[in-house]
């Protein structure tokens, strides 16, 4: 069997059997999000004397059947404890909770199948070899997130293994956070964001394009939510858009965030929104594919965002491996900024923010369909779309 070493990978790049090279540890944690592994190695890194030896990786480098195979019989099966954050559930990764959950059976491994988002999932816990009380609160530090939670939640983890350990209950987090502030009657550009990349503290990208904004002469507010089809954030956001009149709006969130009434939370500004992509590939993939974005790239950060109305810009980062900390045998991902790409998108926001200044009378906006010159009657052609009837309704609301 020829397995390759390890290295960061795209996820079509990931279906190949990789050998992460790394020892066993007490404490296992696998997660398909690089903010959740981010966020543990910090908060283990703060007591990092005091806590369970700890390995941490993600499960885009695990979709292979004999990666799965080498990673449980070399690490899994001689840990204490495995915690396995899975964001799609059960059939995004069965192999591998199969696996594991196999594994903890034989060796009487403490397995923790928790969901990777809000929402209680009984298949997984019913894989899980730990009590359900210790499951469910393990849950609950994971859900709430950020350096604090999942520092007291390796603590608890810690006293399963008898040690003995201080920990605090999870604390909840508001639904939102806001970063920036308006000054000097500026026009605002509100940029929005993940809480998870906030709670991770990766966030650059965000608080270098803030930065380009503010050369551009406008006041940049920035709010990072759990989601934007989390109802919990709407009062705020509402209240924060009633407030500060945002004449332009940046969304890096992927996916739609369409309701059911055909409205998003967003529309009450009645302003442009930009989709922003914070791209989850690297820039060497980038620069190398003909395509450009990935697939997963395209779907959430570019189709479904279209289904809102959001104007797409560009990727502003991409992604990147910091140094890795020996200890953990684990270099964390994060998002880094292409300061390029951020100036022109900041000169975009500012471009549309002066459109919205302007009087009626003095806009001048032009409509561009494609045509194809080789055959004829292809004039704004697009498969499935009536485009000379779309053009005709955006005249009619001009």
């Amino acid at each position: 069997m020829h397995v390759l070493a390890t290295q960061l990978a795209t996820l079509e790049e990931a279906d190949v059997a990789v050998d992460l090279g790394q020892s066993p540890a007490e404490i296992v944690v696998l997660s398909f999000s690089d903010t959740d592994l981010s966020a543990l190695a910090a908060a283990w890194q703060r007591d990092a004397e005091a806590l369970p030896t700890l390995r941490l990786a993600s499960l885009k480098r695990l979709r292979h059947p004999m990666s799965v195979d080498l990673y449980v019989d070399s690490v899994v099966a001689r840990a204490k404890i495995v915690i396995v954050r899975c964001l799609g559930g059960l059939d995004y990764w069965r192999y591998g909770l199969e696996r594991i959950a196999d594994a903890a059976r034989d060796h009487g491994v403490l397995f923790a199948a928790l969901p990777g988002d809000d929402r209680s999932d009984a298949r997984l816990a019913a894989m899980s070899t730990m009590p359900a009380a210790a499951l469910d609160l393990l849950d609950r530090f994971f859900r709430e997130g950020g350096p604090d939670n999942l520092n007291n939640g390796l603590r608890f983890a810690a006293t399963l293994l008898g040690r003995r350990q201080t920990w605090q209950p999870p604390v909840p987090i508001g639904p939102i956070s806001v970063l920036g502030e308006v000054r000097d009657g500026r026009p605002v550009a509100l940029v929005v964001f993940y809480r998870a990349h906030l709670m991770a503290a990766d966030h650059e990208p965000v608080m270098a394009l803030m930065s380009a904004l503010e050369r551009e002469g406008l006041a940049a507010l920035a709010i990072a939510v759990s989601s934007l089809k989390d109802v919990a954030i709407e009062p705020a956001l509402g209240r924060l858009i009633r407030s500060h009149k945002p004449v332009v709006i940046l969304n890096t969130t992927a996916f739609s965030a369409m309701r059911d009434d055909d409205t998003t939370v967003l529309d009450a500004a009645a302003a442009p929104v930009l989709q922003v992509v914070l791209s989850g590939s690297t820039r060497e993939a980038w620069a190398e594919s003909g395509r450009g974005l990935s697939p997963a790239d395209l779907a959430m950060n570019v189709v479904l965002p279209e289904l809102d109305g959001r104007l797409l810009t560009r990727a502003i980062s991409f992604k990147a491996e910091a140094p890795a900390d020996p200890r953990l045998e684990f270099a964390s991902v994060r998002h880094r900024s292409e300061p390029d790409r951020v100036d022109y998108v900041a000169r975009l926001a500012a471009a549309w923010a002066r459109l919205a200044r302007k009087p009626r009378c003095e806009r001048k906006v032009a409509l561009v369909l494609s045509d194809y010159p080789a055959r004829g009657g292809r004039a704004g052609y697009a498969v499935g779309l009536d485009t000379t009837e779309s053009t005709l309704e955006i005249l009619n609301l001009l």
